[in-house]
């Protein structure tokens, strides 16, 4: 039998094992960076099948590490991130989450399971494949400063270091059986803006008397969206949205000052840089200009993602070759940011989506929802595919 369709063969034999593994996980739900349940469940999954591991990183972060033949000839990285996020579930299923408030509403679950399933495959097949490959089952994907981070800091893809390293992610907007790629600029960068606002409150009815933040804050609001609309590059896509804004006042009481919390996010990291810049003075210079003044936060978050070309169309070429050319499909760009772009600015990388809906059973919910569901038919795709392409590169 050809090792593709002993792949298929497995993936399709560990279903029902992989299927009860995201399930325990959904049902059992924990936020990033306090993942201490998940990581002893898969180190037990790990031990109970003789696979070696490094635990520790980033506290409940796991390493593992299989060895084929000729295990010097390459090194190749599958990663797979745990976390959950805090929304509460609403839906009506034998695996709901257990952890009120707590949900695996962005598929880490299925991440997770789809890699143990990967290991558990090339575990098997080790003596009928070459090279190392290594399984990084990772934390706090959903928070800053994000766990692929914190565990490149922490030597997690030292001795060895891979060639390359594969990403696969849920994706509600494909249907179950395909799969998309994209090379290149892939995932924007993702930065956090905090801004108070400070005047002079007062009387609604006096206006003359004071230092109006509430007005300055609408100034401010669109003055910056000039970042986007005349100072960026067109072929450059930025967004900088505000979505909180807090005053405080009421209909007659003009307050002191206005909180306001948003996102900025680019493709370009020069360009990312500059922007940073251009807010503050621009911020900084129309407060002042008005009679206020300002704090001004930029958190720089995670990187733009950037899937390596020739790592990227040969993993695209190997998903058509196992899935057909008719179930992989190009992805567009995407302004949602991803931790594994830390892991793209350093290794050639590869970062795919696992179609997961079924429109015919209503599955189809986006990521961050509270009903977000997966036809489970796809964690035998998703752990045979990761199996297929890392053997392969």
């Amino acid at each position: 039998m050809e090792l593709k369709e002993k792949i298929k063969s497995l993936s399709q034999s560990y279903l029902s094992e992989i299927k009860g593994f995201r399930r325990h996980l959904h049902a059992n739900p924990e936020l990033s960076f306090h993942e201490f349940e998940t990581s002893k469940f898969i180190k037990s999954k790990l031990d109970e099948w003789g696979v070696s591991y490094k635990d520790g990183f980033v506290k409940t972060g796991i390493v593992a590490k299989i060895e084929g033949q000729n295990p010097d000839k390459k090194t190749i990285a599958l990663r797979g991130d745990m976390d959950a996020l805090p929304i509460k579930e609403e839906n009506e299923v034998e695996y709901k989450s257990t952890n009120e408030g707590v949900m695996h509403a962005c598929g880490h679950d299925v991440h997770t399971s789809c890699l143990l399933g990967a290991t558990k495959i090339l575990n098997e097949l080790k003596s009928e494949i070459e090279g190392t490959y290594l399984l990084l089952f990772q934390p706090g994907e959903e928070k800053l400063p994000g766990g692929a981070s914190l565990m490149l800091k922490e030597g997690a893809l030292e001795n060895p270091s891979p060639q390359a390293i594969f990403g696969q992610h849920v994706f509600p907007d494909l249907e179950m059986g395909k799969v998309g790629f994209r090379s290149g600029s892939y995932m924007a960068s993702c930065d956090e803006v905090f801004l108070t606002i400070k005047g002079k409150g007062g009387h609604g009815a006096m206006p003359h008397k004071i230092v109006d933040p509430v007005l300055i804050t609408a100034h401010v609001l669109v003055a910056v969206q000039q970042l986007v609309s005349r100072m960026s590059n067109p072929e450059t896509p930025t967004v900088l949205s505000f979505g909180d804004v807090h005053a405080h006042g009421a209909t007659n009481v003009i307050p002191n000052e206005v909180k306001l919390e948003g996102t900025f996010r680019t493709f370009d990291e020069e360009w990312r840089d500059e922007a940073h810049q251009k807010i503050e003075k621009l911020i900084t210079g129309l407060v002042e200009s008005m009679g206020g003044t300002c704090d001004l936060r930029i958190d720089r978050g995670y990187p733009s993602l950037f899937n390596d070309e020739i790592t990227t169309d040969k993993a695209r070429r190997q998903a058509e070759e196992f899935l057909g050319k008719e179930n992989v499909v190009e992805l567009p760009r995407r302004m949602t940011a991803e931790d594994f772009s830390y892991y793209s600015q350093k290794f050639p990388a590869t970062f795919y989506r696992l179609g997961t809906a079924n429109s015919e059973k209503g599955i189809n919910s986006p990521v961050h929802t509270s009903t977000f569901d997966i036809d489970e038919q796809a964690l035998e795709i998703g752990m045979g595919l990761l199996a297929w392409i890392a053997v392969n590169s």
